[in-house]
């Protein structure tokens, strides 16, 4: 019924704008023939108003994918370099959760790997809201920030890197998993809730014997939300692991394959001895990285999405 209801609101948005552009049209063409010049800076605006209009509607076809218009499971790891790069999968989460904010949509972190010192290993966010995938994988790869390093005695300069990975979340009808495919395992969390939460051992490690996959969910107070969760989790893992086989497939055919490993950055973020954020896909940049880890990557997401066109 959403997906009804959306399609219903995307054709009478379109046929609206049929109509203005048709009525404008005839408007423009009346005031030819009488020639009538009162009207033209008010045909000038309407003109705009439509054109930037149809752009927006434009951008909107660029979510055509499957699974375009569903929630997003955000997942961050830290790379190698202890502390630096930990502090910088912390710096990456405030970044999403600070555009979630800023998008009108909502996160909720499910399972989270504190750092040593400082920071994160690794973190799953739930987002919610519209289109959050859509937007979100854009996102996937490998991130590296060039920094003076607030952890060095001396400032020197340290490079950090940590991978981000997408994924759709999808129904129990859209994946069947097998009960004998699973070891699940229960233990105490050590996460938010408390001591009664660790005492009872609440914490959920799903493992999928056929693929390896392992989802720990630890963030709920009771094992039964946990498990659901990391039910919810690993269907994903599953969709994304048939997606990737059959790109991989498309692209072997195409002989385009590029595997999506640790040296694959797909965008650089140094903040000394200059500022500047890269996209190594699209070539978009911005000199000023705090208003980019402050939230405001949308133009980096569009960039992406833009440079998609005809490439599906």
């Amino acid at each position: 019924m959403r997906s009804m209801a959306r399609l219903q609101e995307s054709v009478t948005t379109w046929r609206d704008l049929q109509k203005r552009v048709a009525s404008l049209v005839e408007l423009m063409e009346l005031a030819r023939r009488e020639r009538d010049l009162s009207l033209q800076d008010s045909f000038v605006e309407e003109l705009e108003l439509m054109e930037s209009r149809l752009k927006g509607l434009e951008f909107e076809l660029l979510f055509s994918g499957k699974y375009d218009e569903r929630n997003a499971f955000l997942t961050i790891h830290a790379g190698a370099g202890g502390t630096e790069s930990q502090d910088w999968a912390s710096m990456l989460l405030r970044m999403y959760l600070r555009w979630v904010e800023r998008h009108g949509l909502s996160a909720h972190i499910i399972d989270s790997s504190p750092g040593e010192e400082a920071g994160i290993k690794s973190t799953v966010v739930k987002v919610e809201g519209d289109r959050a995938y859509g937007y979100l994988k854009a996102e996937r790869g490998v991130h590296r920030l060039v920094r003076q390093s607030p952890f060095d005695a001396n400032h020197l300069r340290h490079t950090s890197f940590a991978l981000v990975e997408v994924l759709p979340e999808v129904g129990d009808v859209e994946v069947t998993i097998n009960s004998d495919d699973l070891r699940i395992d229960t233990f105490g969390a050590g996460g938010h809730g408390g001591q009664s939460v660790q005492r009872n051992a609440t914490a959920v490690r799903l493992t999928h014997l056929p693929t390896g996959i392992v989802v720990t969910c630890q963030n709920e107070r009771s094992q039964l939300q946990n498990r659901e969760l990391a039910m919810t989790v690993l269907r994903a893992r599953l969709i994304e692991l048939e997606l990737k086989k059959r790109a991989e497939e498309q692209e072997r055919l195409k002989g385009e394959h590029v595997a999506a490993e640790w040296g694959n950055q797909i965008r650089s973020y140094v903040l000394h001895p200059y500022k500047l954020v890269k996209d190594h896909r699209t070539g978009h940049e911005s000199t000023d990285p705090d208003a980019v880890l402050d939230g405001e990557i949308e133009p980096l997401l569009e960039a992406y999405l833009l440079s998609t066109v005809g490439k599906a």
